[in-house]
């Protein structure tokens, strides 16, 4: 790659990291010029040049510890002036409102799930530990014991990853018979029940399948049945729209990466919690994640032997229409697989320990999040892939 520029910008600190990956640097003098707006590589009779965003703009005296690291290129360091009260991710209560038409659509193909969706509440669910906070706080019994959170008819439950809908607002019919561990029958099956026995001989596995919410069209997992009457679907999985607003398509990746990101912030600024544990909906655990910041702004570019550069983010193409510079709102994470029993006692360290909250996706999703993951260390220079024996990555928001 020759004339790659990386940078990564804090906008909380309003400091900068220039990595400047210039092919055959160590062998060929290189003409590095910064200004305010732009910055300018030449080597040789080649010269690269990259207009900053409108919003970022360097302090050219600024520059400092400058070094050559080899097979990564050019460090130095630098002041940036860079907005930091724009408002970075909007929550999903902000963009679900009662009394407000919506269209749920299935991210992998875009057909409609729920039509003209329309809510008398929009409520947040407490936490998951909620019933035993009750326990300890109340001196008499739990009134709540036997109680179950599940939406009416006009009602949206938030949670962390998924929102609750009342199947009276369901269009589409999952894709297979729904089995109810409630009353051990089988919808499809008319009033015949299995015998208890039996029930209790059923694997999980095949009960799990038997919840699941699939889209018609493409037969991707959008969720599951949490009662005969309530079903949850994943944030990561539908894209909401107000009626009036037409469907647009997103790249499942950005799509994954933006939903996860607003995941991580939302529940790192309500509970000062900044270790996450990604879950399966099979229960299993397939990473841990350390949110590292969640203010970076990026800028990259793979260069060219012209004035003009070809941007990419992690491998996908930017859009014609994102002009010469592509910039974008990143989170900063640290993580570790943890499929094939990678780092199991890590795993079950953070599994005992409070300060790590768990968030649950469909088991497709994890394992789209760890290539995506992968994906972004692979990208970054050498050096930077890798901190406190944790792997190094850029979710997009």
């Amino acid at each position: 790659m020759a004339g790659a520029l990386l940078l990564e910008v804090r906008r909380r600190t309003q400091s900068a990291l220039l990595v400047i990956r210039e092919a055959n640097l160590g062998s060929l003098p290189v003409d590095i010029s910064i200004t305010s707006t732009s910055l300018e590589v030449g080597s040789g009779e080649a010269c690269t040049t990259v207009m900053l965003p409108a919003e970022v703009r360097v302090a050219p005296s600024s520059c400092r510890g400058l070094r050559c690291l080899p097979g990564d290129g050019l460090h130095l360091r630098l002041q940036v002036q860079a907005g930091s009260d724009t408002k970075l991710v909007s929550t999903l209560s902000e963009s679900l409102k009662p009394q407000k038409s919506y269209v749920f659509y299935c991210q992998a193909c875009g057909d409609i799930i729920i039509k003209e969706g329309k809510f008398l509440r929009v409520l947040p669910l407490p936490s998951e530990n909620w019933s035993a906070l009750v326990e300890e706080w109340c001196c008499h019994p739990n009134p709540f014991v036997k109680s179950k959170l599940h939406p009416q008819k006009h009602d949206c439950f938030l949670g962390d990853t998924f929102f609750l809908l009342n199947s009276g607002n369901e269009l589409c019919v999952p894709g297979s018979p729904l089995y109810s561990p409630e009353t051990g029958r089988h919808t499809s099956q008319s009033g015949s029940t299995l015998h208890h026995s039996i029930a209790k001989q059923m694997s999980k596995t095949k009960s799990k399948e038997n919840t699941r919410v699939i889209c018609k069209r493409c037969k991707t997992m959008l969720g599951e049945t949490v009662s005969s009457e309530t079903i949850k679907y994943y944030v990561t999985e539908l894209i909401i729209r107000p009626s009036e607003e037409s469907f647009s398509t997103v790249s499942r990746s950005q799509f994954v990466q933006s939903m996860i990101a607003q995941c991580l912030v939302e529940f790192s600024s309500a509970k000062s919690t900044f270790r996450f544990s990604i879950k399966g909906d099979d229960g299993k655990v397939y990473i841990l994640v350390w949110l590292l910041n969640s203010d970076t702004l990026l800028v990259e570019s793979l260069g060219s032997s012209s004035s003009h550069s070809v941007f990419t983010l992690f491998g996908d193409s930017l859009r014609p229409d994102s002009g010469p510079v592509a910039t974008w709102n990143a989170v900063k994470v640290l993580y570790q697989p943890c499929i094939k029993s990678r780092n199991k006692d890590l795993a079950d360290a953070w599994e005992n320990d409070i300060g790590v909250h768990p968030l649950t996706f469909p088991s497709e999703t994890c394992l789209e999040l760890l290539l995506i993951l992968g994906l972004s260390t692979a990208s970054l220079p050498p050096s930077l892939r890798c901190m406190n024996s944790f792997q190094v990555a850029f979710l997009k928001m």
